[in-house]
């Protein structure tokens, strides 16, 4: 039963209150943590019929992920629809600049306008939570240019407040691992084909199929670079695991198959870029 305190029943309240205000929506759905939340929350303010939930789908996504995102709108009752997405025709996307995340949003929130024009809803709203004013992501930009609603955003709610919230609603999501798309996990300047997308996708299945829990492939042409909690480096660099992780992603057409010593970071490809970057491709 759901049961927020303070601060935390405060915010809840508020993202019921902003909801309740939108009347018919679009939910922009991956199933990852805070879209689920939201499309949840969404279903139980506004009712079933006033929602709909549309799954962008490419080769960026991956199939477990997106399996996993059809059953869970399911089981609340949503209405989904999946979109087929074509970000890979536009070469500012494979390209693979520092702003790929925001020609990749674009594509996906065009359409989901599209939609709500002509299906008459009044928003398309997104999962972005506080924490992603933060960071440096592109993808925030094409929400303000799209005008796109981030209620998650609008009631200050953080990721651990999502996955708090989460918790107590028994959502399957509320220790999910983040998992944004397979495009992010290929260095910048690095041309994103299909090929590369599912060189990481067989990847990363891998590793999952070994007890892999939270976790990167981080691809450099030749080079696999695998981010691993620090915890779990040393279970990786040991047999039986190090070889077979070898074996395979070289099997995948890698070369040369790494462990960062840092261990997991979200973001990491980041860091190559300096403050300059960063603030000229978010803006």
């Amino acid at each position: 039963m759901l049961k927020p305190m303070g601060k935390l029943a405060d915010k809840y309240k508020k993202l019921k209150k902003s909801l309740a205000e939108l009347g018919r929506v679009v939910v922009a759905y991956s199933g990852g943590v805070d879209s689920t939340f939201l499309l949840k929350v969404t279903v139980d303010t506004l009712g079933t019929e006033n929602v709909l939930a549309c799954i962008g789908v490419s080769p960026s996504l991956a199939k477990s992920q997106y399996k996993q995102a059809i059953k869970n709108a399911k089981d609340m009752g949503a209405a989904l629809r999946t979109i087929k997405l074509n970000e890979m025709a536009d070469a500012k996307f494979t390209a693979n600049s520092p702003d790929r995340c925001f020609h990749c949003k674009s594509h996906l929130y065009g359409i989901l306008t599209n939609i709500a024009k002509e299906k008459n809803f009044n928003y398309v709203i997104c999962g972005n939570n506080l924490d992603d004013q933060d960071d440096f992501r592109p993808g925030n930009r094409a929400a303000e240019v799209f005008g796109v609603r981030c209620p998650l955003i609008e009631a200050k709610l953080t990721k651990n407040d999502i996955r708090e919230l989460s918790r107590q609603m028994n959502l399957p999501t509320a220790e999910l691992p983040a998992s944004p798309c397979l495009a992010s996990r290929i260095s910048y300047g690095l041309e994103i084909t299909e090929k590369r997308l599912k060189q990481i996708e067989q990847a990363e299945d891998f590793l999952r199929s070994l007890g892999v829990v939270e976790f990167r492939v981080r691809h450099h042409d030749t080079i696999a670079r695998i981010e691993v909690n620090a915890k779990d480096i040393a279970k990786v660099a040991a047999e039986p695991i190090r070889s077979k992780v070898v074996e395979k992603l070289k099997a995948l057409g890698f070369k040369f198959v790494t462990i960062d010593l840092q261990g997991f970071r979200s973001g990491s490809l980041n860091e190559q870029l300096s403050d300059e970057e960063k603030q000229k491709h978010n803006k």
